[in-house]
């Protein structure tokens, strides 16, 4: 199978507020827009917030988001009244995270890669 692209579909139960929150309060630029949708740059891939669900997420999946300062972004959707599932801590295999929820409960992990994290080193040169 040869991958051309890919994103992440989520299907909200009001749309207009999922939008709201990943363009406006988490600030994700767009990509494109169609009519009921959304597709935002969500760093080297994409997000798709589209159509329309009667219930709110499902199990336990979580979307990963890589930021430079994990406190500071707490620190600033705190002041925009994102709900913060988990405080920023560093984690037992090194990397910084914050967990938060968007609006309908889906879990987004925020992570900080620290400089010397193994993420960052090029391990085939060793």
């Amino acid at each position: 199978m040869e991958v051309l692209s890919s994103r992440i579909l989520i299907r909200p139960r009001d749309p207009e507020t999922a939008w709201a929150f990943y363009g406006g309060t988490l600030g994700l630029a767009i990509s494109r827009e169609f009519p009921g949708g959304v597709v935002y740059f969500l760093g080297t891939g994409y997000l798709e917030v589209s159509g329309r669900s009667a219930e709110g997420p499902v199990g336990t999946d979580a979307l990963w988001v890589q930021v430079r300062d994990v406190a500071a972004a707490e620190h600033e959707l705190r002041g925009a009244g994102v709900t913060v599932i988990r405080e920023s801590r560093t984690e037992p295999w090194g990397l910084r995270e914050c967990w938060i929820a968007d609006p309908d409960g889906r879990a987004i992990v925020l992570v900080e890669v620290p400089p010397d994290h193994p993420i960052r080193k090029d391990l085939r040169s060793t």
